[in-house]
């Protein structure tokens, strides 16, 4: 059977490298730097930006968008992201141009703010909760704390309107206050959170997971408590609060690709770029075994299609007869592949399983409530019953 070729959609960047200005006790991406040794400070050419916008807009259809991230993406400097810009008009007269930045918010200031908002930046500010939870392993390289400055940040960033989404690493400790995080991204003025599961190998014994490493029954019951609070908060039928992980599953639901690529049969929908141009098949798998290639001898198109990269996709479905059986295998195709990885003590079992069990069983019956009134909706709209242009029910499922 013929492969189906997979249109150039998307990519990620890390323009300054595994470069951080924070030492979070979780981050994976740090040790990173041992794959580039021959300088400690890493950073992409003017030269390799211009060949990545460049090959981005002639390979690609009509949308296009770049995630910047890092290690910490604002290290390049403002005026760096300028000339991104500059490249992106100069190169994608016509197209859709969507950025997105994850960003620890130590560097933003007004004028980043200015900066976003007028070129519609979608922005993950990393923030893990309120300060006991945040400063818990979000420190500086010093060990200092460093939620007072991002919420400075964050101010900023609200007051200017600019697109904004709070970015939640769940661990072993910030599991336990899943309502009191809610609660405070609410207050502080977030509607759209993502929460992202850490689970990482232990350094000092690699057959366990780390310590701070959320465990699977912790993760349920978090999943559960936070879409409960989400229900909680619908107003005339539709959602206040956008959560990243319940829309990618509404979406299975109703027959859609999930926006995650976590919750799809398949990785490799999109590639990585590293600072000099190396291309990987993820940002959890930039390593010598998944290097695709360099864009200054390579073509992005040709590195998605890749038979490296097929394989890499097809790693994903590589699940237990009880994965394929289960009934709510069609919902989370087995998760991420690398929290299989990172997780020593049953490598052929998805990390997260009896998590994602814990909380289909609890949310299915309003999912395919909602599912329902959704598809109905929309046979209303295609009928003419109800006007296309004042839709707005479950309008934040469908983007």
């Amino acid at each position: 059977m013929k492969k189906a070729f997979k249109p150039l959609e998307s990519v990620l960047v890390k323009p300054a490298g595994p470069d951080c200005n924070l030492g979070c006790k979780y981050c994976f991406y740090l040790e990173k730097s041992e794959l580039y040794p021959e300088t400690t400070m890493h950073r992409m050419s003017d030269r390799v930006l211009e060949e990545l916008v460049k090959q981005m807009m002639e390979q690609s259809g009509q949308n296009v968008s770049f995630a910047w991230q890092g290690g910490e993406p604002t290290l390049m400097g403002l005026d760096f992201f300028k000339k991104a810009i500059h490249y992106e008009q100069l190169y994608g007269k016509g197209k859709v141009v969507g950025n997105g930045l994850q960003t620890n918010g130590i560097l933003l200031d007004k004028e980043w703010a200015v900066f976003l908002k007028q070129y519609d930046f979608l922005v993950g500010l990393s923030i893990d909760g309120p300060q006991h939870v945040h400063d818990r392993y979000r420190l500086t390289q010093n060990e200092k704390p460093s939620w007072e400055k991002v919420m400075q940040s964050a101010g900023l960033l609200l007051k200017r309107d600019v697109a904004v989404n709070a970015m939640c690493c769940v661990t072993s400790y910030s599991a336990d206050f899943a309502e009191e995080i809610y609660e405070f991204y609410k207050q502080t003025g977030f509607s759209w959170m993502q929460f992202i599961p850490i689970v990482e190998t232990d350094k000092v014994n690699p057959r366990k997971a780390a310590d701070f490493s959320v465990t699977p029954e912790q993760y349920g019951k978090f999943l559960i408590d936070i879409f409960d609070l989400w229900l909680s908060d619908f107003q005339d039928g539709q959602p206040s609060t956008n959560v990243r992980f319940i829309d990618s599953v509404f979406h299975t639901y109703v027959g859609l690709d999930a926006p995650e690529c976590t919750f799809r049969k398949e990785c490799g929908i999109y590639v990585t770029v590293e600072h000099n141009g190396d291309v990987y098949s993820c940002d959890f798998f930039v390593e010598p075994k998944w290097k695709l290639g360099n864009i200054m001898n390579d073509r992005l198109i040709d590195m998605l299609n890749s038979p490296k990269q097929t394989k890499f996709g097809q790693m994903k479905s590589q699940l237990p007869r009880k994965c394929r059986t289960c009934p709510w295998y069609k919902h989370c195709y087995g998760g991420c592949t690398k929290d299989r990885i990172k997780d020593p003590r049953d490598s052929a079992m998805p990390r997260f399983c009896k998590s994602t069990i814990m909380f289909m069983e609890h949310a299915d019956p309003v999912f395919k409530e909602l599912a329902r009134q959704w598809k109905q909706q929309q046979e209303d709209i295609s009928k003419g019953s109800v006007p296309g242009d004042s839709y707005n029910a479950f309008k934040d499922f469908t983007g």
